[in-house]
């Protein structure tokens, strides 16, 4: 039922941000953490897997391969069955995915198997992403909703460093043999740890809404409700009396994302995570690699990697600050061309104090931008009905243009050298900006619901939104 669709949401939208929020945060936080986990562990463990000879060139690029195929796969299966069977069931069951691989992981008996267990883990790893960052957006209030959920992102981003200790520390005290399997279990013991303490966390109202399952719907917010003016201490605003009118369910087939009016929303969806996806795996894979082809030592460039990585959290802070503080499609514009324009000044560098300063600049807006599609924006571009399905098959494509990513840059390196890779991206940044200008809609400040009008053709959904959510929701 539409216009119950359109309660439901009003209600959430004028909730404070409270303990429940926080709460609800570090759920699915500590879910995006474990993900990352096992996701950086990969490459420690193959190190560690070729010195102990397990593993060979051939088996460690069969194990990247495969990881980013499962990743490709689980993101579109996220979608379809997290807009079918709901956000819970669906975060739920990659938990399980990858908790119960990784702890088969850990016992594999030769390289092959850790292969095709690897697959397997990499599907539940790339539906994490997609459920998490969409349904947490569901939840949160629209003029906090961008500060919110880059909170989150920073709290995701944050797995790459605990992953990196945690491994410095258990490898050498578990010894060579078994260090890499103890890995393998930390990540599947978290994640059924996480499973447990997320079973109390709620579905999504606005989904349960969208399914017809009003009723369910309204015990949770209710029950949410209560517990906020417990905490605050007043009583919540009403809620408009416009919604006591009851519409017939609007449903949205997936092929609704390949037609008006939500098919430039698929396109500048995906051409955002693109350029995500080409920009981060080109510049945070390859940054060693070109180092070392510049004459600096291995022991020096992973000590400069390091320094200019630091600013991935530090980006990603400063997205929390800012990024409800400007017109969405805007902020996105700016960072693509603040990328392009470092990318090129990066690469010109020779002094290696100043490719340390350019690259920790590089890496800060690179994550800004990170934090603004993948976490932020591409989850707000689409009806509820259809959220996950539409993210999940953007995220999908942006993640199929990385597996094919390396080839392009081995290429560009063989044939043009180094500079023109940074220049190729600095090329794809702005073109993604001038897609992002003109075709982007602005999502800052508008309810889930708003920002779905125009995905409805109903007549009364149409008077529905003439009479405005609230009086603070700005005008179509």
């Amino acid at each position: 039922m539409v216009i119950k669709n359109y309660e439901i949401g009003a209600r959430l939208d004028r909730l404070p941000v409270s303990k429940w929020h926080r709460k609800l945060l570090w759920l699915i936080g500590l879910g995006l953490i474990i993900d990352g986990f096992d996701n950086y562990i990969g490459g420690v463990i193959l190190a560690q897997l070729t010195k102990i000879g397990w593993s060979n060139d051939y088996y460690n690029a069969a194990f990247s391969s495969v990881t980013l195929a499962g990743l490709f796969v689980g993101s579109l299966l996220a979608g379809f069955l997290g807009d079918k069977f709901g956000r819970k069931t669906t975060y739920q069951i990659n938990l399980l995915i990858f908790g119960i691989g990784s702890i088969i992981a850990a016992f594999s008996v030769n390289m092959v198997m850790l292969i095709g267990i690897r697959a397997i883990i990499g599907v539940g790893l790339g539906a994490e992403i997609v459920v998490g960052f969409s349904t947490f957006t569901e939840f949160l209030p629209s003029k906090t909703r961008g500060k919110w959920v880059s909170m989150l992102s920073l709290i995701g981003n944050s797995a790459p460093p605990v992953a990196t200790l945690i491994g410095l520390i258990i490898i050498p005290a578990f010894g060579p043999t078994y260090g890499w399997r103890a890995m393998f279990l930390i990540a599947g013991i978290a994640a059924f740890v996480v499973w447990f303490l997320r079973k109390a966390m709620p579905e999504s109202p606005r989904w349960l809404a969208t399914k017809g399952r009003t009723d369910e719907a309204h015990k949770i917010v209710t029950d949410v409700e209560h517990e906020i003016e417990a905490e605050m201490k007043f009583s919540l605003p009403p809620v408009d009396d416009v919604y006591q009118e009851e519409e017939e369910q609007v449903k949205i087939p997936f092929s609704t994302l390949f037609k008006k009016p939500l098919l430039l929303r698929t396109i500048v969806g995906i051409s955002v995570l693109i350029g995500m996806n080409i920009s981060l795996y080109t510049i945070t894979t390859w940054i060693p690699t070109l180092f070392v082809k510049r004459g600096i030592s291995v022991t020096t460039s992973i000590f400069m990697t390091t320094l200019i990585l630091f600013g991935a959290p530090v980006g990603v802070f400063i997205a929390t600050k800012v990024i409800d503080k400007f017109p969405r499609k805007w902020f996105g514009t700016i960072m693509l061309v603040l990328i392009a324009i470092f990318s090129v000044i990066y690469a010109i560098q020779t002094n290696p104090i100043t490719i340390v300063i350019f690259g920790f600049a590089l890496i800060s807006f690179l994550y800004i931008y990170v934090c603004f599609a993948s976490a932020v924006y591409v989850p707000e571009l689409w009806p509820t009905e259809i959220r996950l399905r539409g993210a999940g098959f953007c995220t999908a494509i942006g993640r199929g243009f990385a597996i094919l990513t390396p080839y392009g840059v081995a290429f560009l390196l063989s044939k043009f050298g180094e500079i023109s890779v940074f220049l190729t991206i600095a090329v794809i940044m702005l073109v993604v900006a001038v897609i992002l200008a003109s075709l982007g809609i602005e999502t800052r400040n508008k309810s889930a619901e708003e920002i779905a009008y125009d995905a409805l053709s109903k007549k009364d959904a149409k008077e529905l939104f003439a009479n405005k959510v609230n009086a603070n929701t700005p005008e179509i």
